[in-house]
């Protein structure tokens, strides 16, 4: 057999030992959720901490600690950080892009270390299931499982969901920006390869390492420059509820009675159930501003903040029909005109009852736009399924 053959010749997959496995995967549970709530701490932040990992970054730069400036907020931050000039790339780089080089080039020694492999995302993208017990037992490497059930978490709960609200709030140009707190994803997925699955890193990879963790640990977002880094505090509060269907951990934001992120210098950032809103949607939300939303999702939103009965009510929509819900026994179905012709082309709304509980047993309402033909509410459900209405008649329950 030639050398290429045996390279590319897979082992075969070693099961692990139940025990073990669900000893590993515990583990790995509490890890995650150790980092999850250092992303999502509110309150003060170390600035000691903090100020001491950042030079250590200057100095592997062989730059000097540089003036610290510690505003309120990311929203604060954006008006104080120089901005960035233009990158030379025949000259000197600028400061931010050389530590952008220095963190690609850890990552990729250290997804050596763990056998992830150059340009691999470190592995979070890799599913290994819906059961990481059945992944492990059935042979599947840890690596794969820690990158989905850890930092493929994390990523989706801090990254894409908290810090990429907070992003699409400042909705301005923010330069070269590191997420400090909201940076967990990256910090967790090789902390667990370290504390988990025994992984030993070079001397330097590992002091570097502990450098971002600390960052991770200390502050919000901060914006590194030549002679100066601007540093935001973490936010004042935080609320979030669990994410419906998700893994453990999985959180939307969500406040209903007020900011979901709110930050010391009194920036703010509302969501509904995870859908970023403005101010109005969860302080006051009227049907005139409801009528007015051009935003679909923020209507939705909206309604759902008022409650559609008030919002029936309140907007004087005309009751074209109503009948029982064949498919949620017990519960009627609504249909009524909508005289918005900015929402979009001509439509009803049909005011529904979910066919599931939710987590305190109470059955929401909820309203779908459908098309102004229909007259009998009972098709209008029907067709939200893709299907008849007399075949929805036939349903035993909708969820």
């Amino acid at each position: 057999m030639s050398a290429r053959r045996r390279r590319r010749t897979r082992r075969p997959a070693v099961p692990y030992d139940p025990e073990r496995a669900t000893d590993l995967w515990s583990r790995a549970v509490d890890l995650r959720a150790e980092w999850l709530a250092h992303a999502l701490r509110s309150g003060p932040a170390d600035r000691a901490a903090a100020e001491h990992a950042i030079a250590g970054l200057y100095a592997l730069l062989d730059r000097p600690p540089p003036e610290f400036v510690w505003v309120g907020s990311p929203a604060a931050a954006v008006s104080r950080a120089p901005h960035a000039p233009p990158v030379d790339f025949a000259g000197p780089l600028p400061l931010e892009n050389r530590l952008a080089t220095l963190a690609h080039a850890l990552r990729e020694r250290l997804d050596h270390r763990i056998g992830a492999g150059a340009g691999s995302g470190s592995g979070l993208w890799l599913v290994p299931g819906p059961d990481p017990l059945d992944a492990l037992r059935a042979g599947q490497p840890p690596r794969s499982v820690l990158g989905a059930g850890v930092s493929g978490v994390l990523r989706r709960v801090v990254k894409d969901l908290v810090a990429g609200t907070v992003r699409a709030e400042l909705d301005r140009r923010l330069g070269l920006v590191w997420y400090g707190q909201h940076d967990v994803d990256r910090v967790a997925h090789y902390d667990a390869h370290r504390r988990l699955a025994g992984v030993r890193f070079d001397a330097a990879d590992g002091e570097q390492l502990e450098l971002w963790a600390t960052l991770a640990r200390s502050c919000g977002w901060w914006w590194p420059r030549d002679e100066v880094c601007v540093v935001a505090e973490r936010p004042a509060a935080v609320h979030t509820e669990p994410a419906p269907g998700g893994l453990p951990h999985e959180v939307l934001l969500h406040n209903a009675d007020g900011p979901a992120l709110r930050f010391p210098d009194g920036w703010a950032v509302y969501c509904w159930h995870g859908v970023r809103v403005p101010a109005w949607v969860i302080e006051a939300p009227t049907v005139e501003l409801i009528a007015a939303e051009r935003n679909v999702e923020v209507r939705r939103c909206a309604i759902e903040r008022l409650g559609w009965s008030d919002f029936v009510d309140n907007a004087g929509l005309r009751l074209v029909g109503r009948a029982a819900d064949p498919g949620n026994p017990g519960s009627e179905l609504l249909l009524y005109d909508l005289p918005y012709q900015h929402w979009g082309a001509p439509s009803r709304l049909l005011l529904a009852v979910n066919g599931s509980a939710e987590r305190d047993g109470t059955r929401r309402r909820y309203g779908l736009r459908v098309p102004d033909w229909f007259d009998d509410p009972v098709d209008a459900a029907g067709w939200s399924y893709g299907l008849t209405g007399a075949q929805y008649a036939r349903l035993r329950r909708r969820t």
